[in-house]
């Protein structure tokens, strides 16, 4: 067995969210020199399980493996049968992690570092297109670069959040939530500091607000005193005398992808 290649690959398998539990079937698989072989591994979050299928390969040319891909199934909670499978691959670029992996199969966004054909890097938004599937019968990957518009926290600014008052909250929010979780955080309301859980929504450069109980809300985003003192003007006027002047009509931004 190729102690180096064992190393390295229990290392890339923990790094990729699967953590250290798969190490002596690791090694015992190496030592049989198949040409290929799998591991499975099952994880839970929160209530929902997903069951991995880890993908080995000999290369032609050593004796050294690779880690190919991994076949994910999400099964939610209080679901017997599995709701959702992927397959993702491995490699020194465009890789996701268990975590990821589970985010972007419960419908979430993930914001990652990729690499073009021109292996040029880029930020980008990726999200699972459930509605269309390639020809192995895999979900296509949706994308919204830095272009698309979606500022992260500009959005988070718009609502009373406390975890913005602090730099380091702030960071932490943000890490969190380009990671695709679905994270909690303290809205500071007129009746006390409520608890909510937010996730990004990059396609309608959003992000979604549920309650305590994790049920989908839309609060009203706060109003800054600039937009305050703008909407008190309009009243003012509507309460005077009637003005006749033409009405400027707005034309609604489309939220499609451009």
């Amino acid at each position: 067995m190729n102690e180096q290649n064992f190393d390295y690959l229990k290392n890339q398998i923990k790094y990729s969210g699967f953590g250290d539990s798969l190490e002596a079937s690791l090694k015992e698989q190496l030592q049989q020199g198949s040409l290929e072989f799998t591991l499975k591994h099952q994880a839970k979050f929160g209530g929902d399980r997903v069951d991995s299928t880890l993908f080995f390969q000999r290369s032609n040319q050593s004796d050294r493996y690779f880690f190919s891909r991994y076949d994910s199934i999400l099964t939610k909670e209080g679901q017997e049968d599995p709701s959702i499978s992927q397959t993702f691959y491995m490699g020194k670029d465009n890789h996701m992690t268990l975590k990821e992996g589970y985010n972007l199969l419960d419908g979430r966004a993930v914001k990652k570092e990729l690499v073009n054909k021109d292996q040029q890097k880029y930020q980008a938004w990726v999200q699972l297109d459930f509605r269309n599937t390639d020809r192995l019968g895999n979900f296509k990957y949706q994308l919204f670069h830095e272009k698309y518009g979606f500022d992260l926290q500009k959005t988070l600014e718009k609502y009373p959040i406390k975890e913005l008052q602090v730099p380091e909250d702030l960071n932490r929010l943000m890490d969190s939530l380009k990671k695709g979780n679905r994270q909690s955080v303290v809205f500071l309301q007129e009746n006390g500091e409520q608890k909510r859980f937010i996730e990004a929504i990059p396609k309608f450069k959003s992000i979604q607000v549920y309650d305590s109980n994790q049920m989908k809300i839309n609060p009203s985003p706060k109003v800054s005193a600039k937009e305050s003192k703008a909407t008190s003007q309009k009243t003012e006027i509507k309460a005077g005398s009637e003005d006749h002047s033409p009405k400027k009509t707005r034309k609604r931004k489309s939220n499609g992808i451009r």
